[in-house]
């Protein structure tokens, strides 16, 4: 295990039904199997990350299988890169960790994401990885011990995934690219602007370096209303309209694009540069 305590940075080690560090600072194993490891004086709001009712509507179109071909490739991709230890950060309800999980079945998991109701869910879906509430800004692992962290649309700190990251190891990311969810956007905004799907390239810190680059799209209908409901409420755009133009899109089925652009993007620094 390779966790350190999120208030003084000291290795982390099992101590009862949980964690504990040598300044006496526990965290209790949750019984859905999951730690808290974001202190209080590190959350920006009471209760931060996705509420109970996103992380159901994540829940059902994930669990619907309409990203499946996205977590499959993101799987594919993982497993040629054989890591010993890996990290989903950001990992929501953990449709995406589950099948790395399957995928790494040798390898060291972590995954957390700052919502409390996403990980309590996640962590029943593949009990054998280390489920946190934490934050990316922190990561409660030590130095230089991850080869790969996973990143699916989820904000990375670039300086923080150096620091955890071996020489060598990368960061898997899967982001949208131009036309992702196209469709969607032009029933909601009477201007769609343009997605620069490589704008994040450019806050690439020194010691990251993209080594390979792949795109994924696909036409996926959305034939139930339940269906459209749910993928309004797990993306940015289902709180930016109102009420009237929210009904226009959940009223009738269409169909949307569904296009994503994988990132790996290597760790060329040495340890002592960490």
């Amino acid at each position: 295990m390779s966790l350190i305590c999120p208030i003084c940075q000291a290795p982390l080690a099992s101590a009862d039904n949980g964690l504990a560090c040598a300044n006496r600072h526990s965290f209790d194993r949750a019984r859905q199997g999951y730690y808290n490891l974001l202190p209080v004086q590190h959350k920006k709001s009471l209760d931060p990350g996705d509420n109970a009712a996103m992380v159901e509507a994540r829940r059902r179109f994930l669990g619907a299988g309409h990203y499946a071909p996205l977590a499959e490739r993101l799987a594919e991709l993982a497993g040629e890169r054989t890591p010993g230890a890996w990290l989903d950060i950001g990992c929501g309800e953990g449709f995406y960790s589950a099948r790395l999980a399957q995928a790494l079945p040798d390898a060291e998991g972590y995954a957390l994401d700052i919502s409390k109701e996403a990980v309590k869910r996640a962590a029943r879906l593949a009990p054998q990885l280390t489920w946190m509430v934490a934050s990316m800004a922190r990561l409660p692992l030590e130095t230089a011990s991850l080869d790969l962290i996973a990143s699916v649309f989820s904000p990375i700190d670039w300086n923080e995934a150096t620091r955890v990251l071996r020489t060598g190891g990368g960061i898997l990311r899967l982001g949208p690219a131009r036309d992702h969810l196209l469709e969607l956007r032009e029933k909601l905004y009477d201007e769609v602007r343009e997605y620069q799907d490589d704008k994040h390239l450019a806050d690439l810190p020194p010691g990251l370096s993209l080594a390979h680059s792949e795109q994924l799209s696909f036409r996926l209908p959305l034939d139930s209303r339940q269906a459209r409901e749910d993928l309004l409420s797990m993306t940015p755009h289902g709180w930016r309209v109102n009420a009237e133009r929210r009904e226009q899109v959940l009223a009738k089925a269409f169909e949307v694009t569904v296009a994503v652009r994988y990132d790996w993007i290597v760790n060329t620094s040495s340890p002592a540069q960490d």
